[in-house]
């Protein structure tokens, strides 16, 4: 089970770095409404950039707590705990705007993916 919750805290840390690093700027068929990046994105869900910047740096920290988290263990259920609670505010961001379900599925999975790590961890 310990090696199941190391590449699943691996898998969720690419993915969010990848969505908040490398395709921050450009269009995914994930982003709400027809966003074509980030900013566009948020906007679309009616938040304030400051809301977009306070979710990029906590999601990217929790991330990488998250790879921490391989050498210290007590990082992991904080981490993932964390990242779930963003997802499923990431959910519900596309639910309130109606976005189509298959919007919210990378959400919903990481939403699901950390709470196999926080209970794993006996969170």
């Amino acid at each position: 089970m310990d090696s199941i919750l190391l590449v699943l805290q691996v898998a969720i840390a690419l993915a969010i770095f990848n969505v908040w690093i490398i395709r921050y700027g450009k269009a995914t068929p994930w982003r709400g409404g027809d966003a074509r990046n980030m900013a566009e994105e948020f906007e679309h869900y009616g938040l304030p950039p400051w809301v977009r910047q306070t979710v990029g740096f906590l999601k990217l920290t929790l991330a990488t707590l998250l790879v921490v988290g391989i050498w210290f263990e007590a990082a992991v259920p904080f981490a993932a705990l964390g990242i779930a609670l963003l997802m499923a505010g990431a959910v519900l961001a596309h639910v309130r705007v109606r976005d189509p379900l298959r919007k919210a599925l990378p959400a919903f999975s990481l939403l699901v993916l950390s709470s196999v790590i926080a209970v794993g961890v006996g969170l």
